[in-house]
């Protein structure tokens, strides 16, 4: 028995009842929520809902949808919390691999600084090695007294010579 298997596309399995999205925008959207809940101004704003959610339910006795254990604004919390956690986690990962490629190229441009250190280091000690056979101005001031001085001295004594051999 023989098996037909396109191999140019992966097999599909119950992808999740078919609901499809788009995990970069809601990467970036878990991100945008993430940066609003963490904020003070977010926090201010809570509190002063909370504060005027208890006031009512407490002060105003005809406007009272939430009496006093507050069973609705718990309710609304534990909301709140079950998609911020999961949000905020999102964007913590996504921010995490930012991190780990934002290493992996920082570690290239250490390798690649070192390896180019290293180069210029070897190009620099074979230059120092090519010019240890190179003649200073020094040296060139020395061998030019040396020469000098045997020329004088070969001049004094081809005059004194030829005084001493007209006077015989």
């Amino acid at each position: 028995m023989r098996r037909a298997v396109d191999l140019s596309r992966p097999r599909t399995r119950g992808r999740g009842l078919g609901i499809h999205y788009d995990t970069e925008a809601f990467g970036r959207f878990s991100e945008a929520i993430a940066r609003t809940l963490g904020t003070a101004r977010f926090l201010v704003a809570q509190t002063v809902v909370v504060v005027l959610w208890i006031t009512v339910n407490v002060v105003a006795v005809s406007l009272r949808w939430d009496p006093y254990p507050f069973i609705l604004l718990n309710l609304a919390f534990s909301t709140q919390a079950a998609y911020a956690a999961p949000l905020i986690l999102l964007a913590q990962n996504r921010q995490a691999e930012r991190d780990k490629a934002q290493t992996e190229r920082d570690r290239e441009v250490v390798f690649r600084t070192q390896a180019d250190t290293e180069f210029l280091g070897r190009e620099l000690a074979a230059v120092r090695i090519a010019l240890t056979d190179v003649a200073t101005a020094d040296d060139l001031n020395r061998a030019v007294e040396r020469v000098t001085a045997v020329l004088v001295a070969g001049r004094e004594q081809a005059t004194g010579s030829g005084s001493g051999a007209q006077a015989g």
